[in-house]
C-alpha cells in the first residue's frame, strides 16, 4: 500500500514538481492550490500526510493548520521559503509536526514524510497497549 500525500501550496508549478518527485518514488500524491481546498481535500480523502507552504494568498499555512487541527491529527510537514525561527516556532505552535525549507533536496523530503508516518502509525496501534501494561504494573 502506497503512503498518501497531500500536497498544499498556491503555486502549481510546485505542486506538480512535489507530485512528480514523489509519484517517482511510489507515493500517491494528491494537490491543492487553495488552504481551502486543501481542508476538502482531507475531509474527503484521508491523506497519510500533509506537505503545507504557508506563504498562500486567502488562507494562509498557519489558518489552514489550525482548520486542520480541529478535525484531524494527520501530520503536517511546512515546505516554506521562509527561513526564519519565530515563523518555525509559530508554524510549530499552529499545529505543524514538521518544518523544511524551500529548495529541500527530494531525499530529505522523502526521509521527512516517512518518519513522520511511521511514527504516527507506531503510536496509533500501541497507544492503548502501553498504558493497560503501566497500569498492570
Amino acid at each position: 500500500m502506497s503512503m498518501r500525500v497531500l500536497a498544499i501550496d498556491d503555486d502549481p508549478a510546485m505542486t506538480e514538481l512535489l507530485s512528480l518527485i514523489l509519484k517517482g518514488r511510489g507515493f500517491d500524491v494528491l494537490t491543492a492550490n487553495t488552504g481551502a481546498d486543501g481542508v476538502k481535500i482531507i475531509h474527503e480523502a484521508g491523506p497519510d500526510v500533509v506537505i503545507l507552504d504557508l506563504m498562500m494568498p486567502d488562507m494562509d499555512g498557519w489558518q489552514v493548520c489550525k482548520q486542520i487541527r480541529d478535525f484531524s491529527n494527520v501530520p503536517i510537514v511546512i515546505l516554506s521559503a521562509l527561513d526564519h525561527p519565530g515563523m518555525v516556532a509559530s508554524a510549530l505552535d499552529a499545529g505543524a509536526d514538521d518544518y523544511l525549507i524551500k529548495p529541500v533536496p527530494s531525499g530529505v523530503l522523502i526521509a521527512h514524510l516517512q518518519k513522520l508516518t511511521r511514527r504516527f502509525v507506531n503510536t496509533e496501534k500501541v497507544d492503548l497497549p502501553l498504558h493497560a501494561a503501566a497500569a498492570a504494573s
